[in-house]
């Protein structure tokens, strides 16, 4: 699933439809995790794209008093098209056609969605959020204080969107190898020092995958069709039975979290 330096990403190079009229919408396929509006969407004809940006892992067309949102889910991208192609590729399922190009949404599981809201912080998918990652809200001691009571193992916390937004399985492995914490250990076990530490490694280890375009491991690929390339400098995750790169010796174990996949060095994560 595309985590924040994915959906990052695929707003950095969508930026040319910013203030720019929507001509029309086509939708082909309405049966998304969630059912679009048709009725809802072809009414946007002629609004004006004010702003792009995002929210946690979401994306958001600013409207006159109104938004579209738009999830990627596990498997959706967004692609740019020149205006006049005709060229489908199997899974399109809606079309925004601007004044100078097209962009589609292209969704293979449909587990992605769009909306139509005019009240983001009290739609479902946003009124629970926890803080941006890369905002001065997440520090330290934010972090401290929303988990020094939890249960959960670490890796978990810094998953949970309530907490923090935008991190998903393969940067949360990541952040705690940068860290050094190892993920298994409970919340309330993390001191106020190893929360600094994991607070900079936060911010540093997104900053880094934003830059590099995101990471690629099967389904992500930029808007205008170039692979995010943060995959290179993965440090742990996906390597298991590889040495650490850190210590050079021990040998990077895997364990299921959560039904998720987890990655560590028994030696310098503690």
């Amino acid at each position: 699933m595309p985590e924040l330096p994915e959906v990052e990403t695929s707003v950095q190079a969508i930026q040319e439809f910013a203030n720019q009229n929507i001509e029309s919408i086509e939708i082909y396929n309405p049966n998304l995790r969630w059912k679009v509006d048709c009725n809802a969407f072809k009414n946007l004809s002629g609004l004006k794209v004010s702003k792009i940006d995002r929210r946690a892992k979401y994306i958001l067309f600013h409207l006159n008093q109104s938004q579209i949102l738009i999830h990627l889910g596990m498997t959706g991208t967004l692609r740019i098209a020149k205006k006049e192609s005709n060229f489908y590729k199997k899974h399109d399922h809606v079309e925004f056609i601007f004044q100078t190009g097209k962009l589609i949404f292209n969704d293979p599981r449909r587990f992605g969605s769009m909306h139509f809201i005019t009240e983001p912080s009290k739609h479902f998918l946003l009124e629970k959020l926890g803080p941006e990652p890369l905002s001065e809200e997440f520090n330290a001691e934010y972090l401290f204080q929303k988990i020094k009571k939890s249960l959960s193992p670490i890796k978990n916390s810094l998953m949970n969107q309530h907490n923090v937004v935008g991190i998903g399985n393969i940067y949360a492995n990541e952040i705690l190898f940068d860290a050094k914490i190892r993920p298994t250990r409970k919340s309330k076990t993390i001191t106020k020092k190893e929360h600094n530490k994991i607070a900079a490694s936060t911010k540093k280890i997104l900053k880094v995958a934003i830059k590099a375009g995101g990471t690629t491991l099967k389904d992500f690929y930029q808007p205008d069709g170039n692979k995010g390339y943060f995959k290179i400098d993965l440090a742990v995750y996906d390597r298991a039975n590889e040495k650490c790169i850190n210590c050079k010796k021990e040998l990077i174990k895997r364990i299921i979290q959560s039904q998720r996949a987890t990655f560590y060095c028994r030696k310098c994560q503690i």
